[in-house]
């Protein structure tokens, strides 16, 4: 499948004529999407499969838009998610029942994170799946507990923000040098004329679009918690303990405190979450037979 004919986005300045290029390709509905996916699968039309990636230029616009602070070219976050997108539309399964909003979202989000990672130099950290979580969530992190001074952190917050993500402290001092250092800047505005206020939302409002994306959020949260709740079942009751207190609640629980109910070390508490999440990512990815491909998911807020 090529991107040859499909729009293209010249730059940051050219976003505005982008966006207003790709809003003029039509929504599908539920069984015209099937229909065409159907011809894609079965008889390789390329003009259905055209169709069915046109009709989501707008959704792979709409998840770079939560990509744009690091430092990276608009114009290349997009072609990265137009990438996965492909790739989504030709594994697709239409007869699995989900719309391709829902089994896209994973191989866009996949494919500008890769993208993003070999942009920055961090091959001296590695790339470890504990690295990637740590460096997707760590300014998400930090704004949450006011932690907004430049340079390194206090200590006090060096060791909330190992507790929350689950890395050691020096993970996150390392982390947080790199990204505060000249590779990027995460607090470049999205247009040079960024008196004006303009964001990325404001040139993608689109109620149809929002009502697309909600639903197919949905889906994907339901598809999600069936597969979660039977790989929690194969966790020992202190690693489902663990995960659960982790991961899965508003308020995640420190280390410290769990390492007091159990009466261990918090880096045994640590270690048993790790082994118990990489456990739940292998039952999770067997049940879907391998078809989605990595993304690194937020912690818990």
């Amino acid at each position: 499948m090529s991107s040859r004919g499909l729009p293209v986005l010249q730059g940051e300045g050219g976003l505005s004529r982008y966006l207003s290029e790709i809003r003029k390709f039509p929504l599908l509905e539920p069984e015209e999407e099937y229909m065409l996916a159907k011809r894609w699968k079965e008889h390789e039309d390329t003009s259905a499969a055209r169709k069915l990636v046109t009709s989501h230029l707008r959704l792979v616009a709409k998840i770079a838009m939560g990509y744009r602070g690091y430092g990276l070219p608009v114009s290349e976050i997009v072609a990265e998610g137009n990438v996965g997108l492909m790739q989504a539309v030709k594994r697709f399964e239409p007869d699995k029942g989900f719309r391709l909003a829902t089994y896209a979202m994973w191989w866009i989000r996949a494919a500008i994170q890769e993208y993003i990672l070999r942009s920055w130099s961090l091959v001296k950290l590695g790339t470890t799946a504990n690295q990637k979580k740590l460096f997707f969530n760590l300014r998400k992190a930090k704004n949450k507990i006011g932690a907004i001074e430049e340079g390194d952190l206090t200590k006090e917050h060096v060791d909330t923000l190992s507790d929350q993500l689950g890395v050691t402290p020096q993970e996150v001092t390392d982390m947080n040098r790199r990204l505060s250092g000249p590779d990027a800047s995460l607090n470049a505005p999205l247009r040079s004329d960024s008196e004006s206020g303009s964001e990325w939302q404001d040139w993608l409002a689109d109620d149809t679009l929002d009502q697309e994306t909600r639903l197919a959020d949905r889906e994907e949260l339901g598809e999600r918690h069936t597969l979660l709740t039977s790989a929690l079942d194969e966790l020992t009751e202190r690693e489902r303990d663990i995960i659960q207190a982790r991961r899965l609640q508003d308020e995640p629980a420190t280390l410290e405190e769990l390492s007091q109910k159990y009466g261990i070390s918090r880096e045994r508490v640590r270690q048993i979450e790790v082994r118990a999440f990489e456990k739940l990512q292998k039952q999770m990815k067997a049940a879907m037979h391998d078809k989605r491909p990595v993304v690194v998911e937020a912690t818990a807020e």
